[in-house]
Formats: C-alpha cells, sequence, structure tokens
C-alpha cells in the first residue's frame, strides 16, 4: 500500500527538494510515535504561513528531515492502539511539531499520537476544522488572552495586526462577533473591503506601524492582537491604553523586539505570548468548543478557499510575499 504526500528532502549534496511524492506505508514505520499510535486517513488539510515557509525552504521550520509537511489534519481514524480512539471516528490536530520535528497531514495518511488528537466537533465537519485550522484556533487564544485580561467591548477600540492573514481575518471575524470595535492594520489597501465584511470598523495602513516609534505613543487600544512582531509590535504595546493587554502570536515582520519598558510599567499594559503548537490540550479543547459555536460560518465561508494535494507546491510559493489571503483548505 502507498499513499501521497508532500515530501520535503535536504541535504548537503543535493540541497532541498520539495515534491508530491508516492510513499509506502512502511515509511511510517521510520516516523513512529510513543504507544498510543494512531493511524489516520487524512481528508483535509491546510496550507499554513508556517507550512508556506516550510515548503518554500525560506525559514528553518523543519527540524527533522526528510519531512512531510502540514501542521494540521483532519480526518478519519483507519487503525488505534489508543483506546480513546477507535476506527472510524472522525479527528483533527494542529500543531504538536507536526511538519517540524514529526511527519504532518498534507499527505493521504499520518501516525499520530493518540493524546494530541481531538474530535470533530458535532457542529463542524472535517472541512470547516481545516478552514479554522491553527489560524482561527490560534486567535481564539489571542481573543481568550484579551478577555482574561478584562479587555471589554466598552472599553474602546482593540487592533489586529496582519489583517489579511489566516490569524488576522479570524481576529477580527471573532472579535466583531464578541462585539469589539476593530482596527485592522494592513500593507493591502485594496482588501479594505473584504476586511469590512469581516467585522473591520478602520482600517491603519501597515507603514504607520511598521518603523521604528517612540517608546511611549498616543493611547488609542484598549488592546491588540498581533501577528507581524519587530517594529509593528512595538508600536502596538507603545499605542495601547492604560491596563490594556496585547496578545502576540506571530513573527510575519521579524522575530526582533525594540523597545522599553515604559508601556508596562507607566501604563501597566500586559504583554501576553500566544502559543499554539504545544498548547496543553484542556485550553485548545476549551478554543474549540468556543470555535464552534461562536464562529460566524458566513465568515469563515468568506475566509476560506480549496485547493488540490497537487496545488500546494506552487501556492505554498506565494506565501512571504504578499500574495495570500485567508485561509487555504487542501482537500485531499
Amino acid at each position: 500500500m502507498s499513499f501521497k504526500a508532500i515530501y520535503l528532502e535536504k541535504d548537503e549534496a543535493t540541497g532541498f527538494h520539495a515534491e508530491l511524492a508516492t510513499l509506502d506505508d512502511s515509511a511510517l514505520d521510520d516516523n513512529p510515535v510513543a504507544a498510543g499510535d494512531v493511524l489516520l486517513r487524512v481528508t483535509h488539510s491546510t496550507l499554513n504561513y508556517k507550512d508556506g515557509l516550510a515548503i518554500a525552504n525560506r525559514g528553518p521550520v523543519v527540524r527533522k528531515w526528510p519531512m512531510v509537511a502540514g501542521i494540521d489534519g483532519a480526518g478519519e481514524v483507519i487503525e488505534s492502539a489508543d483506546p480513546n480512539w477507535q476506527p472510524g471516528d472522525p479527528v483533527f490536530i494542529n500543531g504538536w511539531g507536526l511538519g517540524e520535528t514529526h511527519w504532518g497531514c498534507l499527505a493521504e495518511k499520518a501516525r499520530l499520537p493518540g493524546v494530541q488528537l481531538q474530535r470533530v466537533p458535532a457542529t463542524l465537519s472535517a472541512a470547516e476544522c481545516m478552514s479554522i485550522g491553527t489560524a482561527g484556533y490560534t486567535a481564539m487564544l489571542c481573543c481568550m488572552a484579551l478577555q482574561a485580561h478584562g479587555v471589554r467591548p466598552a472599553d474602546g477600540e482593540v487592533l489586529v495586526t496582519g489583517a489579511t492573514g489566516g490569524v488576522g481575518t479570524f481576529a477580527i471575524a471573532l472579535l466583531s462577533t464578541l462585539g469589539y470595535t476593530v482596527a485592522a492594520s494592513t500593507g493591502k489597501p485594496q482588501e479594505g473591503g473584504f476586511l469590512e465584511t469581516l467585522g473591520a470598523s478602520s482600517l491603519i495602513a501597515r507603514d504607520t506601524l511598521s518603523v521604528a516609534g517612540k517608546p511611549l505613543q498616543k493611547e488609542r487600544w484598549a488592546g491588540v492582537i498581533d501577528t507581524v512582531g519587530s517594529h509593528t509590535l512595538a508600536n502596538a504595546c507603545a499605542q495601547t491604553r492604560y491596563g490594556g493587554a496585547v496578545a502576540a502570536c506571530g513573527l510575519a515582520q521579524g522575530m526582533d523586539l525594540t523597545t522599553t519598558v515604559a508601556p508596562f510599567i507607566l501604563r501597566g499594559v500586559t504583554l501576553v505570548g500566544i502559543d499554539s503548537v504545544m498548547c496543553p490540550i484542556d485550553r485548545r479543547q476549551q478554543a474549540w468548543a468556543r470555535l464552534a459555536t461562536e464562529l460566524d460560518r458566513n465568515k469563515l465561508a468568506q475566509i476560506t478557499r480549496s485547493i488540490s494535494l497537487g496545488e500546494v507546491i506552487d501556492t505554498a510559493a506565494k506565501f512571504g510575499s504578499g500574495q495570500m489571503s485567508g485561509r487555504v483548505v487542501v482537500t485531499i
């Protein structure tokens, strides 16, 4: 038996290579998991920013070679050594090092630890789970962090940076549904109408935040969801109102953060780091329970487009060049 997968190889002799390969099922034995493993027939995956970097070899995402790409996956259990899962169960997975240190789900089959799987919610399909994917799940974690730190809709505007990206579009949709007034920062003014349909009340030009600014600036934002990092995150912190919170989950502009303690000790601003990769299972379940009930399905459809496994490599090349917006579901 065999299966198709987005297969990444890299060595000193031949360099980097990405292809849609046909692999023998025995190849999964070379990528073992702990006791309680599950063999999954993958029906849907996604193409995230991190996947784009890995497949186009634009960043040090992959830490074990060779690698099957894909940090998200959904499908049906084929075999299970975990008593919590039975053949036929509909399950999905986000993160946990998939596509980085363990073979991922841009493939027809995947072998995964049962403890990392979640059941597809009754109100969602496998395709919808992947439309949401790590991007939507991360956006919900960010919303939960702002709420946990007391940011209320009545407190004022919430800024979302990287607004046309996967996390950004979901953050706008979720925040607006929760009653917040959302300002969307983007370098794509032509996407303004799209962002407004998702719930953005105003647009902020990306270049007003992406260059070095003063350590303390005019107070504007009650909260921030930042997917960009670098100067953008520093400026967002400097503009956050007294007692506000900034949820940081991305590095599209860069990993650096040149700032001062001023926003934190003079305005009581909280900077919250959001990790979706190794997030504990109970918090994941809380986020997904909310997504299953609070996410506007019409907005989900607006955010999403679908491609085949054979289109993944060409589509991945567009990440990091400003050509991608919203979410890409891979139907396998």
